[in-house]
């Protein structure tokens, strides 16, 4: 049966090796689970999730092919509907024939949920037993403590275990690689650009060292302290506002937060379409108080990994012609200034919000792309890590 499990999670595109699934045999001989007793589905699953899944952006990939292989499963269902906890009060076991529980197996996922729906919006009261209504015992596939080999357990605890979708929950389903990120996958992205070091005082305990002291000092406790490891990457963002990026505020928000948590080192300025002469980091007076681009490239060192943001469209003008800029007349072209960026900061990668699949259509995104040597990425996991990994290196 397991062997067949493997093939699935390969069919899914998942990188399951022999040695990790050699790993769960391993953990299962030795009793990791049902130690105590019978081991329930949820068991397994943790442990295969466990000793299968090497990076948690695939957790959602692992959820699908694991509710697709095994069918007995479980779904906890919120319709906004506050249920009396009473109602949920194991009353009755029901046990069914053989003939009886291929009977109601009739019923599919999909008239299963229209159902239940009417269900909520038809019954007004408690309801014990029986086939129709939501309750306990019964062999309506809706409630708790009855048989339904495709039935919704509502409260409490699973009983026969043979509810259906356990895994459709799917609470790592914006883990995929493909989605547009949320804050919390582009930390995850961003955990790639990481370089520690111990700086600062000693405030945190080292234990292998107080170990060692503690042993040649004949057993006499002497505690060791070292500095916190701390993120030494330096990163230099600058933002593109304003304009088409409007509907791209909320998604820019997100990575600026993310970034601010992961990178101790961190400064950042805005720009409108393409950087000129000067930035600057308040957009209510950024015609007023300006941070000239040359001080940029004199200020930060070539340590600086330097990451642009902005979905780089615009008219191909405001890029290659002096006075391009539709804010004010700029005396040397965009391009201009993109090359000496990228010149003065070696480490650079342009990170795009548009959906990738529009950037052939815009002549302003394939100059941009050339002038950063193809270093464009997309706001998606995959486009956020690829760009993580190029820094890094």
């Amino acid at each position: 049966m397991l062997i067949k499990f493997f093939y699935t999670l390969r069919a899914a595109k998942l990188p399951v090796s022999v040695r990790e699934f050699l790993s769960l045999l391993e953990g299962l001989k030795a009793g990791v689970i049902g130690a105590e007793g019978a081991a329930s589905i949820d068991d397994f699953y943790y442990l295969a999730r466990t000793t299968l899944v090497k990076n948690e952006a695939l957790f959602d990939k692992f959820d699908r092919a694991f509710g697709a292989y095994f069918k007995g499963v479980e779904l906890l269902t919120d319709f906004s509907k506050d249920v009396p906890l009473e109602w949920l009060r194991q009353h009755l076991q029901l046990e069914l024939t053989p003939e009886q529980k291929a009977a109601v197996e009739a019923m599919g996922w999909d008239e299963l949920m229209e159902t239940l729906k009417k269900r909520f919006e038809e019954q007004k009261e408690r309801h014990e037993g029986g086939s129709k209504w939501i309750g306990t015992g019964g062999t309506s596939p809706f409630g708790h403590s009855g048989y339904n080999p495709q039935g919704i357990r509502i409260g409490g605890a699973s009983k026969n275990k043979s509810a259906v979708k356990v895994w459709e929950q799917r609470a790592y389903k914006d883990y995929d690689d493909q989605l547009e990120l949320g804050t919390r996958n582009i930390q995850v992205a961003l955990r790639r650009l990481r370089k520690f070091a111990r700086e600062g005082a000693e405030l945190e305990l080292d234990l292998d060292d107080t170990i060692h002291k503690t042993a040649a000092n004949a057993g006499y406790l002497d505690i060791r302290m070292q500095p916190e490891r701390h993120n030494k990457v330096k990163v230099l963002l600058l933002m593109d506002v304003g304009g088409t990026m409007d509907e791209h505020v909320h998604r820019v928000e997100e990575l600026f937060s993310a970034a601010k948590t992961q990178f101790k080192h961190l400064e950042f300025f805005y720009f409108h379409n393409c950087v000129y002469d000067f930035v600057w980091k308040n957009n209510r007076r950024r015609f007023a108080e300006k941070t000239a681009t040359w001080d940029l490239i004199r200020k930060y060192n070539k340590d600086y990994k330097l990451i642009f943001v902005g979905d780089a469209t615009m008219s191909p003008y405001e890029i290659l012609q002096p006075g391009g800029s539709v804010e004010y007349n700029n005396e040397e072209a965009g391009a201009e200034w993109l090359q000496r960026l990228t010149h003065g900061f070696p480490n650079y990668a342009w990170i795009n919000p548009e959906p990738q699949g529009v950037w052939q259509y815009r002549q302003s995104v394939a100059l941009i792309q050339q002038l950063m040597h193809q270093r464009m990425f997309p706001l998606s996991l995959s486009g956020l890590e690829g760009a993580m990994r190029l820094l890094s290196k």
